[in-house]
């Protein structure tokens, strides 16, 4: 949920109809989709523990941000071993600034941790301009995609998935680009790797006709659902999400899915969208119980699913020190916890 440049929340994984122990089930093959590629399961075990619980990962605290201040080596080692007691498996959004630190940290401090590793991408060109010239940012989307598949060949042991955009085909997103220049990044870095490609878009999106061109080069599809984002108070929050499951698991039959994010945040103010939309309480005691609902959900579905997120992050959004963008994590940007984190 990358929401400087988006307007509705964006990062937690989980994979639909897995087979006991993380593996993605076969396909029934009566239910096969057509595909342009030969599916490469998403393996969700290590060492015999299941990781299907994880969490969506900014490293930015205050005074940092994307394209400019980033983290040291040594806070991203802390967040890390912050992380790692809970969760086992992370996704990123970017691979061209931090991603090789968080990567070589955790090899180096043998933390066992894998990672979803992002690929950020924007419109280029011929996809209309979204305030930078369209070179730029094809030239930028070439940092990004490059940097995936070095990262990726060289940390076979840490990365066991690539998300290459994020948010890039849904109507509402401020980072839209055409279907033409999202399938060739994926053509691209899919076929200079080895471990299954996805790409993670609203649920909006892929329950449309339209996105079985692009579901169709992916070994699994990530899917955003946020009940918070959609007006749907505490209670109704987890049938909203299964319902939203069912619509795309219907409009991609055989398709492993994966639910990219979910989450609830802590605050909120009252302009825009996030005062349009919103109607359910954001503070810190429905965070918790949302959290605590949701805990028992995965465990009981054996759904793998990035929680989103793990920090608070004060580089998103207004001025506004109430905006929603900076309130989504378990703990808070000083690394503090929030209550949810109590839930066992």
């Amino acid at each position: 949920m990358w929401f400087q440049v988006i307007p509705a929340a964006t990062a937690a994984l989980v994979l639909a109809g897995p087979a006991a122990g993380g593996m993605a089930a076969p396909l029934d093959t009566t239910q096969q989709r057509e595909a342009a590629v030969d599916v490469r399961p998403f393996q969700l075990s290590d060492e015999g523990a299941w990781i299907g619980e994880a969490i969506c990962y900014g490293p930015h605290r205050d005074g940092q941000r994307p394209g400019g201040p980033g983290p040291a080596a040594d806070q991203i080692l802390e967040d890390l071993r912050l992380m790692r007691p809970r969760w086992r498996l992370l996704r990123t959004y970017g691979a061209a600034e931090t991603a090789e630190t968080i990567l070589a940290t955790i090899r180096a401090d043998s933390l066992g941790m894998k990672v979803l590793l992002g690929a950020w991408i924007e419109p280029e060109r011929g996809d209309g301009d979204q305030g930078a010239p369209d070179t730029e940012k094809t030239d930028a989307n070439e940092r990004e995609c490059a940097a995936a598949i070095r990262l990726a060949n060289a940390y076979p042991d840490v990365v066991i998935a690539v998300c290459v955009g994020n948010e890039t085909q849904v109507s509402w997103s401020g980072n839209r680009c055409s279907p033409a220049t999202l399938i060739a990044r994926i053509r691209q870095v899919r076929a200079a790797v080895t471990v299954p490609v996805s790409t993670a878009d609203d649920f909006a999106y892929w329950r449309e006709p339209a996105s079985r061109e692009v579901a169709r080069e992916l070994d699994f599809i990530t899917l955003h659902a946020h009940p918070l984002w959609n007006g749907r108070s505490l209670d109704e929050g987890l049938p909203w999400l299964d319902a939203r499951l069912a619509e795309v698991r219907d409009a991609h039959p055989g398709a492993t899915l994966a639910l990219g994010e979910v989450g609830w945040a802590t605050d909120r103010g009252t302009e825009g969208n996030q005062g349009r939309l919103i109607a359910g309480r954001t503070d810190e005691a429905s965070q918790t119980e949302f959290y605590r609902r949701y805990r028992a959900w995965v465990a009981d579905a054996r759904l793998a699913s990035f929680w989103f997120e793990a920090f608070d992050e004060n580089w998103k959004g207004s001025d506004d020190p109430h905006e929603v963008e900076k309130h989504w994590g378990l703990f808070r940007a000083d690394r503090s916890p929030k209550p949810a984190l109590a839930v066992e």
